[in-house]
């Protein structure tokens, strides 16, 4: 196995491999492992971290008798006997004189981590699964610096040193979570150490990892705990003792294991992995060449197969710049040979690569945090986001096809497009696990169960793709496939146990097929080890932020910046939601997406709400711009990883992707006037009448897109003037703005604009 590039896996019809970038494109943290002893140690340490959090999120029991009349057959006794099983292998092959380093480092490896969940009876209790989560967080990343770094074995034994005392703490949590239950509140001089390690090893770390801003703001909301007694009426507090402040922040759930801990600890994590699995086997390619098939040769084609393989790798993905990495190494060359010019090739691909985050089904991590901090069934948030993803893809769809008429651009030819029909025969079996997530999502079920369940068929998927390929006949693999689908829907409607049993058995069929067996295993090794990587500038993020929460909880300084927007509110519904988008954009300019929406969310969605602003709407509000704040200049982080591809700078990217991404910044105002556009109720309106208004809010919100579009681009069927520009530009306006007639005018002047731009394109026509 190899640690340092990604290898796609040994079954059949899987797309090529992709060697990820030295570093994270958004954070500091390196993109492999390193190389020799210490990367194969820290591997594995990856693996055991995704292995730790795959059985805690399975939720299976694992003091459960198997057979009820063995009191001592349980899952756990089964576990301990296969590792005694393997230690015994291990230690006669090294009698043998077989080098079995690496199998020793896995099994120690994969040993602590199944001691970790075993110490308590049933499943493991929330804290500890929160505070072990951090603490593996700090371990992987402090070991990818360390590993990193070539230069000074000074640095390399620093930054080990660091993770194994951030993994000491959740070690702490882990031992003695009885007795810290017991004695809440009453810290012993220990847990002050520890309390103090896991704060230092967290802003250390993420200042380290992700830029100085979020330990900037973070720290400044810790240290108004200490020292916002001293301030001025009405910003000061009563004051709290320093035990006080460090109990609230490093023990409990309010501090770093708040409720962005807990879901980066669950539903995050489990949908990070599912997305590592269905890229390797090969999902991220199959979307490209289904896109490249049916938009490639219209007009701007190349555009067209950015936005839509964009649109497609979100329902996988839900990440962001990572997105414009991945896949702008493929879409910006090929949109600038078709004759887009880089900044807008950045721009299509920047905007396009951001709206994986509110793609359903699974969108990014904020939706999962939004739905467990509003207390609301994720598929809620999923329906809430369908219209708004709709209209800003179909907006950068719209740029793309205007800007290629205004540059008299054709599509790729036929002879160069793969063919939808032959790649959807070949390989349409690598949307099943996705269907089949997207079906339990909505069909009530809970989204960690629905993560569960589309990790496990993925990974049982795969195993069985290698397994049908050793098949000498047709009817063999017919059978075959006919039995897998049987026996995999059979263990649906038992329990996750049984997925599980299927994919243990796979897993045993392919260990005996011998060395291509054990190729496919090896590579499902190898995305758990990278699914743990990629999780982890999520769960720094998610677990450093937790300051601002419990910092809101002790000293209850939200309500302060609350009244002061309440008051401008009830003055000016309008001026309100602006000054929470430029929040929003600001603080979006130094510190990720999640932390982005954690902070505004807690200061200004509940201010919203207060404003009658609907409870899902006033968090998309608030998440709406956070993502729009990484295409936002002078700080755009997606416009800046997309520049070294389009060879433009950054802040000309950043230019066009704010122009392309315009109904983004539209379509949250829209929802707050108008909450039909999220799909939520409205009082007065229900059945046919409730339907008819959002089909109205769709269609208005549809031309408004698409006059901005024509507006900005100067472009519709000819180039526009400059007066029909402001025209098209003015109707949008009026059918945002949520004002009496407002609407009318823009339907009228959207008419009027239209009408004369075909009367004068026809006449043209007819004077050649």
């Amino acid at each position: 196995m190899s640690q340092d590039t990604t290898r796609p896996l040994a079954v059949p019809d899987v797309a090529g491999t992709r060697v990820p970038p030295p570093h994270d494109p958004e954070h500091g943290l390196p993109a492999t492992f390193g190389s020799g002893g210490k990367g194969r140690v820290l591997f594995w340490i990856a693996v055991a971290f995704s292995a730790f959090q795959v059985v805690t999120a399975f939720g299976i029991p694992l003091d459960f008798r198997i057979f009820g009349q063995f009191e001592w057959l349980t899952l756990i006794a089964v576990l301990r006997a296969g590792f005694a099983l393997w230690f015994a292998w291990i230690l006669l092959s090294a009698l043998r004189g077989r080098m079995m380093g690496e199998a020793a480092i896995a099994f120690l490896a994969l040993l602590g981590a199944s001691e970790l969940v075993t110490l308590y009876t049933g499943t493991l209790p929330n804290q500890v699964l929160r505070t072990v989560h951090v603490g593996f967080l700090c371990l992987t990343a402090c070991g990818l610096l360390a590993n990193a770094d070539e230069t000074s074995p000074l640095a390399r034994v620093f930054w080990w040193a660091v993770g194994v005392v951030g993994f000491a703490a959740g070690l702490y949590h882990w031992w003695n979570y009885v007795e810290l239950v017991n004695r809440a509140g009453d810290l012993t001089s220990g847990d002050m150490v520890v309390g103090l390690s896991a704060l230092a090893v967290l802003f250390l770390l993420v200042w380290r990892a992700m830029g100085i801003a979020l330990p900037l703001v973070s720290g400044a909301f810790l240290a108004y705990c200490f020292f916002g007694n001293y301030l001025p009426a009405p910003f000061n507090h009563r004051g709290y003792g320093f035990d006080q402040v460090i109990e609230q922040m490093a023990f409990g759930t309010e501090g770093l294991y708040a409720t962005p801990t807990a879901v980066s600890a669950t539903f995050i994590f489990l949908f990070i992995l599912f997305g590592a699995f269905m890229e390797r086997a090969g999902v991220i390619d199959f979307f490209n060449d289904i896109s490249m098939a049916v938009f490639g040769g219209k007009q701007g084609g190349p555009g067209k197969v950015c936005v839509a393989s964009s649109a497609l790798m979100g329902t996988v993905s839900g990440s962001g710049v990572a997105n414009v990495v991945a896949s702008g190494q493929f879409t910006i060359p090929l949109m600038k040979r078709s004759g887009f010019n880089g900044a807008f090739a950045g721009g299509v691909e920047a905007t396009s690569s951001m709206g994986g985050q509110i793609m359903p089904p699974v969108m990014g991590a904020v939706a999962f945090i939004m739905a467990e901090t509003i207390d609301v069934p994720y598929s809620k948030i999923v329906e809430a986001a369908i219209i708004p993803a709709m209209l800003y893809f179909a907006a950068c769809y719209w740029a793309v096809h205007l800007e290629a008429g205004k540059l008299g651009l054709t599509g790729l030819p036929k002879s160069e497009l793969p063919s939808a029909r032959a790649e959807l025969r070949k390989r349409w079996y690598l949307i099943a696990p996705l269907l089949v997530l997207v079906y339990l999502l909505f069909a009530g079920f809970t989204p960690l169960f629905a993560g569960a369940i589309g990790l496990a068929l993925t990974v049982a998927l795969i195993l069985a793709l290698a397994i049908s390929t050793g098949l000498g006949s047709t009817a063999l693999r017919v059978a075959f496939w006919i039995g897998f689908a049987l026996l995999s829907a059979a263990s649906m409607a038992i329990s996750v146990a049984t997925v599980l049993g299927v994919v243990l058995l796979l897993v045993i069929w392919n260990t005996l097929r011998g060395r291509s067996g054990r190729d496919v295993l090896d590579a499902c090794i190898e995305a758990l080890a990278d699914g743990a990587r990629q999780a982890l500038p999520v769960g720094l993020a998610c677990a450093l932020v937790g300051i601002v929460i419990g910092t809101m909880t002790l000293t209850g300084i939200g309500t302060i910046f609350g009244s002061w927007l309440i008051g401008i509110g009830k003055e000016s519904m309008f001026l309100a939601l602006v000054l929470t988008m430029v929040f929003s954009l600001i603080l979006g300019m130094g510190i990720p997406t999640i932390p982005n929406y954690i902070i505004t969310s807690s200061l200004a969605a509940p201010i919203l709400l207060q404003l009658d602003v609907p409870l899902i709407v006033s968090h998309m509000f608030v998440f709406y711009f956070g993502i729009m704040a990484d295409l936002t200049p002078p700080v755009a982080l997606a416009a800046f990883a997309a520049a070294p591809m389009a060879k433009v700078s950054g802040m000309k990217i950043g230019v066009q992707a704010v122009k392309i991404a315009l109904p983004g910044f539209v379509v949250p105002y829209m929802a707050v006037y108008d909450p039909t556009l999220m799909l939520q109720p409205v009082a007065g309106l229900s059945g046919a009448g409730y339907w008819l208004a959002v089909i109205y809010i769709v269609i208005k919100a549809t031309l408004a897109m698409l006059l901005w579009g024509t507006a900005f681009v100067g472009q519709f069927m000819r180039p526009l003037s400059t007066w029909e520009r402001i025209l098209a530009a003015a109707g949008a306006g009026l059918l945002v703005a949520a004002v009496p007639l407002t609407d009318e005018i823009g339907f009228a002047i959207a008419a009027v604009m239209i009408g004369q731009h075909v009367w004068r394109l026809r006449a043209s026509r007819t004077a050649a």
